[in-house]
């Protein structure tokens, strides 16, 4: 388990000296940029972060500024530039953070055992299991989706499909489900519960859950950020009232999760998503031969 304090002191041993050159300069930030990943619904996280930004901002005696994201694609790209200061990123954002561009998680966000990953069908599909999908056209979700995107790769290795196509929120995967653009789609289990009422004409079936738990996501620090702001911002977030923690949905007072497995699964993947553009889409190596066609 990942300790807050732990990651905080490790990464940024050198700082108290850049600090006691010049502490007025370090202690504080003139902006705090604020990364949340929106799926399309950017005026709705304006609303949803409001008093959050309010509060940082008296805080921390900065401008406070959130940047929302359409997807994880273009979340992916902030954070590779490391353009955010701050991140309330989901599972698989977290993990490539942390991973590839040195960001430090600080508490974790709402959500557990419900982020498990599906592939649902409609109910009057007849495929029964995951390798009825072989030759088949499939939804995923954007690179950066834990339960759209690489756990789903990771389920579907050994087929070749038609066609991969990539949808940009949960609910046009659904969507496409439910009007036969693809045959299945892949989302996380909280997705599906929350979307599939909208689509009343339509029952869908969960052809495939996966059997981990997919962590949930963490609010992260940018590696801009120097310690004592660091600090200061971890402060700041914990003390925020409890309504405003409910509403953008973190835990305060508690570690991060642990990500080991699920970086695992990422750099498993992204060798084997090299080709999943291509039609038809190999969810194989290139050196490695597919499953026999059932």
């Amino acid at each position: 388990m990942y300790s807050r304090r732990f990651f905080l002191i490790v990464l940024f041993p050198v700082l108290w000296l850049l600090i006691a050159c010049n502490p007025t300069e370090n202690s504080t930030l003139k902006k705090l940029v604020v990364g949340v990943v929106s799926y399309g619904e950017g005026a709705r996280s304006l609303e949803q972060y409001a008093e959050l930004k309010d509060h940082l901002g008296a805080e921390l005696k900065s401008l406070v500024e959130l940047q929302p994201a359409l997807n994880e694609i273009q979340a992916i790209d902030q954070i590779e530039s490391q353009k955010w200061d701050l991140v309330f990123a989901p599972p698989g954002l977290a993990a490539i953070a942390i991973s590839q561009a040195q960001y430090v998680p600080l508490i974790p966000r709402t959500g557990g055992d419900r982020g498990r990953s599906v592939i649902v069908v409609r109910d009057d599909n007849p495929s029964t299991a995951i390798k009825d999908l072989a030759n088949q056209t499939v939804a995923l979700g954007q690179r950066g989706s834990a339960t759209g995107y690489y756990f789903p790769v990771f389920n579907l290795y050994g087929l070749t499909l038609t066609e991969i196509k990539f949808g940009s929120t949960p609910k046009e995967i659904l969507r496409w489900v439910d009007e036969g653009e693809v045959i299945a789609g892949a989302l996380s289990l909280a997705e599906f519960e929350r979307y599939r009422s909208e689509f009343k004409d339509t029952t869908f079936r969960i052809l495939h859950r996966d059997s981990h738990s997919v962590p949930p996501g963490s609010v992260l620090i940018g590696p801009k950020v120097n310690a004592d702001v660091q600090d200061k911002l971890l402060d700041a977030l914990e003390s925020a009232a409890p309504k405003t923690k409910r509403s953008v949905g973190y835990i305060s007072n508690a570690n991060p999760p642990n990500y080991e497995y699920l970086i695992k699964v990422v750099k498993r993947v992204q060798p084997i998503a090299e080709r999943i553009r291509e039609k038809p889409a190999p969810i194989y190596e290139a050196k490695e031969s597919p499953a026999p066609t059932p």
